[in-house]
């Protein structure tokens, strides 16, 4: 099973976040891609550059005009920034109606939705090559290969239509997913990251082509808040294309296995002929950001779960921080993963 990854993705170096209004230091670090890499090169996993396949792929999910935001935004803000002020919005659109100003501060407010997607010096190449390796791994399935991993650093699935949220930048995962329509009809996104794919579930919830699955505790004691509700099902040509499978806080794996399982299901009963997996390991249960809780032989048995579907699959990296066991976490599914093809 082939991965991809860039070295560009780890130019993206957040410092802070605000969290209960308070500064907190950003958990989505370079190292974390590194720790992962490097743990893929010591399982023998080969590991590629992605290539180029531009902008198009990634507009095709996302709003335009939101995409080529960031291209140049961090010198933006930079040019009418305070010495040493952080690249974070300040101001906010009480709602989504009006237009994108064209003041650097009011455009960051109306394009990210809160302060964990700081503007920084690489931000943009980061995104962007964190994209391609998403759209490469797709490629690699769509011309044959049983599956493949792309080690998308920062993450993509609380990225919605037209706004950056909870960490992501562009939605990987969406990107992959609607790029593989050129070979596939139905396809299905399976998210098991602990988090709402809540940008996931923004772009896919009116899509009649693209089942989404997300794993997640109650969203209403969890920070995505505003999506991930067990009742939220889809409309329009996604009516009943969408499905939450809502956990409880500090469930174990017991719980989990068992929403995998109604979600599998569910994928099987779509008639999905290829996949997609938003692969969190902030299901750990010493994550930092942890909420449920998994561990390394737990991560193994997901593997084995969703091997077993006999899908094209591609799998996209989206959480799982600096804790102690993420490498463990990240090395028992994806060996067991390419052990079960």
């Amino acid at each position: 099973m082939k991965a991809y990854f860039d070295e560009r993705q780890l130019g993206h170096k957040p410092e802070v976040y605000y969290r209960g209004g308070a500064p907190m230091p950003h958990p989505e670090q370079p190292e974390r891609a590194i720790l992962i890499r490097d743990m893929l090169l010591a399982n023998g996993f080969p590991v590629e550059a992605p290539d180029d396949f531009g902008l198009d792929p990634i507009k095709a999910v996302h709003d335009p005009d939101y995409v080529d935001f960031f291209a140049d935004a961090h010198a933006r803000f930079l040019a009418e920034a305070p010495q040493g002020a952080l690249g974070i919005p300040t101001r906010h659109p009480g709602t989504r109606r009006g237009r994108c100003p064209t003041d650097i501060n009011g455009a960051m407010g109306w394009w990210m939705t809160d302060t964990s997607t700081p503007l920084t010096d690489n931000t943009f190449e980061a995104i962007y090559w964190s994209a391609q390796t998403a759209i490469s791994a797709a490629k690699e399935v769509m011309d044959g290969a049983r599956a493949s991993y792309g080690l998308s650093r920062p993450p993509g699935h609380h990225a919605m239509t037209d706004c950056a949220n909870g960490f992501c930048f562009y939605n990987n995962a969406a990107i992959a997913a609607h790029h593989m329509r050129g070979k596939w009809d139905r396809l299905a996104l399976l998210d098991v990251d602990v988090h709402t794919g809540n940008g996931s579930m923004d772009i896919l919830y009116d899509r009649g082509d693209i089942f989404f699955c997300s794993l997640h505790p109650d969203p209403a004691v969890y920070p995505t808040f505003y999506l991930g509700y067990a009742d939220e099902t889809g409309e329009n040509d996604g009516a009943g294309k969408t499905r939450n499978e809502v956990l409880n806080m500090g469930d174990g794996e017991p719980e989990v296995m068992a929403a995998l399982d109604r979600g599998i299901a569910a994928i099987q009963d779509f008639g999905a002929e290829a996949l997609v997996i938003s692969l969190g390991f902030d299901m750990a249960a010493d994550d930092p950001l942890a909420a449920v809780n998994v561990y390394p032989d737990g991560f193994a048995e997901m593997a084995r779960r969703i091997a077993a579907m006999n899908l094209p699959t591609v799998l996209i990296q989206e959480g799982g921080y600096l804790g102690p066991s993420l490498r463990t976490n990240a090395e028992a599914f994806l060996t067991t993963f390419r052990d079960s093809l």
